[in-house]
């Protein structure tokens, strides 16, 4: 079975951040890491070479495929912030529907600016996101 891509590094959080170019960018990945870190009660750290995770769960599937994978996470992309959520939890459609300008993906919820979206709505989605994790992988 192949080994999982995404794992944690060494690379520090602050060098991350530090090198995002994009000025606006970096304020918003500063304050989605202030807000995670508020959620889940953790320190960030890198999985893999860009994306900054709170907290971790060991997952394993049916096919019997397993690994570990930050609870909550997010990464700055070329066009958007991107951040990592479980999907189809209860509550979450209507959540989503009052966050503002979104894209969505399986869990990938993608965000050109944080100015498009409610914060107060995204820290209820990301902390649902942690118990619905928390409770599907104890």
């Amino acid at each position: 079975m192949a080994e999982a891509k995404t794992k944690p590094t060494k690379v520090s959080v602050r060098s991350y951040l530090d090198g995002i170019a994009n000025e606006p960018r970096r304020r918003d990945c500063e304050t989605v890491a202030a807000m995670m870190k508020t959620v889940t009660k953790c320190e960030p750290r890198m999985w893999g070479p860009s994306i900054v995770g709170f907290d971790t769960y060991h997952y394993k599937y049916e096919s019997g495929r397993e690994g570990d994978m930050c609870v909550v996470g997010f990464s700055s992309r070329k066009t958007d912030l991107v951040v990592y959520l479980v999907s189809g939890f209860e509550g979450a459609e209507d959540l989503l529907q009052n966050l503002g300008s979104h894209k969505l993906g399986k869990s990938c919820l993608y965000i050109r600016r944080l100015s498009d979206v409610n914060l107060p709505v995204l820290e209820r989605l990301v902390a649902r996101s942690v118990e619905e994790t928390k409770r599907r992988y104890p």
